[in-house]
């Protein structure tokens, strides 16, 4: 006890101050002067002790004289010490250099970088403060009902009776800069995330940096937002930390549109009755011979692409006239006499209206002739 009294005459004489100081710090130092000294000398001042609350009871607390019992008050010091230890991991290793045994420059390492995994687990953590709910294996949130999505493209209403005939009714257009709600999917690798089938972006990306604290914070990133153009962003986020990325195959999406069916000169080809190429040929045939050629006046070849897909070479006088052409495919396809077709020119698309004139005033000769079904 002498000892200690002692030390406390000692420590008062060197800092000169109050008794009741000079024993909190030689208590803190385990009643070693040199220790309470170099202590108080380091964070002594009047604003650094702070007096811990009384227990309750209103009972004063008894302050025993050895080294083993606990001290009333505290430093900022010790209040920050479990901090201090809790950030070290995301400070980085500490480093001293130069000075003597108490006095230094303290030099702070690079952060330490998070694992995938830690990065993965607090997108999670964060999602789950903010109300994210997990969904289960059919894509519903847990008592959720399934909602049928409504059918929003064209069709053709049916005629009520036989010959009415069908009429196609479009469907409902949203205008280009109107709100529409998008569903986004985010995909957590091991090295980084994907959006629906999109690329991997790497979490070390500092580009990507936004787009992950705002993920944390339980937020929907502005990239995303900018996708609805204000309607509602529903997003979902699938665990695959231990996976590698891999790129899905993209499924063929047929045309779901509309559009405008263009004309052409090309003729429609039909499915003729059946007959044989024996048929055919002498029709053909018959049609060549009922041609009245005079051998003396000039003569020009007409080729004629029937609407069958078939084709048509024959010998006529500048004088025959375009009904004449007409009474050929006739004869050489009888088929055609029960259906309306026009004769055309090719470059440019003309229609024959006039077939009257001989085939030199039409300015067909050796001229390839269409016939168009109407």
């Amino acid at each position: 006890m002498a000892s200690q009294e002692e030390s406390v005459r000692e420590f008062v004489a060197v800092t000169d101050v109050d008794e009741e100081r000079a024993r909190f710090f030689l208590e803190s130092a385990g009643w070693n002067l040199q220790l309470a000294l170099a202590s108080f000398f380091e964070d002594g001042a009047d604003d650094d002790i702070v007096t811990l609350p009384q227990p309750e009871g209103g009972s004063s607390v008894s302050r025993s004289a050895g080294p083993s019992s606990q001290p009333r008050v505290t430093s900022f010091r010790d209040l920050m010490h479990e901090a201090e230890e809790e950030s070290d991991e995301e400070e980085g290793q500490r480093f001293f250099a130069g000075g003597s045994e108490r006095s230094g420059q303290q030099i702070v390492g690079p952060p330490k970088k998070k694992s995938s995994n830690e990065v993965v687990e607090d997108l999670f953590k964060g999602a789950r403060e903010h109300g994210a709910v997990p969904l289960d294996r059919s894509g519903r949130g847990p008592g959720e009902p399934s909602r049928a999505k409504a059918f929003i493209g064209g069709g053709y209403r049916l005629g009520a009776a036989p010959e009415e005939e069908s009429a196609y009714v479009a469907g409902e257009r949203q205008a280009s800069n109107s709100q529409q709600d998008v569903h986004v999917v985010l995909k957590l690798w091991k090295t980084g995330f994907s959006l629906d089938n999109g690329d991997l972006r790497n979490y070390n990306d500092p580009g990507n940096a936004n787009f992950l604290e705002a993920i944390r914070r339980g937020e929907i990133p502005l990239e995303l937002r900018q996708r609805s153009r204000g309607g509602q962003v529903n997003l979902d986020m699938e665990d695959h930390r231990d996976e590698d990325f891999t790129k899905p195959k993209v499924a063929f999406k047929a045309f779901g549109g509309e559009g405008q069916k263009l004309g052409s000169a090309t003729p429609e080809l039909i499915s003729a009755p059946a007959t044989s190429q024996q048929d055919q040929a002498a029709n053909e045939a018959q049609a060549s011979a009922s041609v009245a050629l005079d051998p003396s006046q000039p003569v020009t070849n007409i080729q004629i692409r029937l609407a069958d897909g078939g084709r048509l070479v024959q010998k006529f006088n500048h004088t025959h006239r375009v009904s004449d052409l007409r009474q050929f495919v006739v004869a050489a396809r009888p088929a055609m006499a029960a259906r309306e077709f026009v004769l055309m020119t090719t470059f440019p698309n003309m229609e024959l209206s006039d077939e009257s004139q001989t085939l030199q005033q039409a300015n067909l000769l050796n001229a390839v002739i269409v016939q168009r079904l109407k």
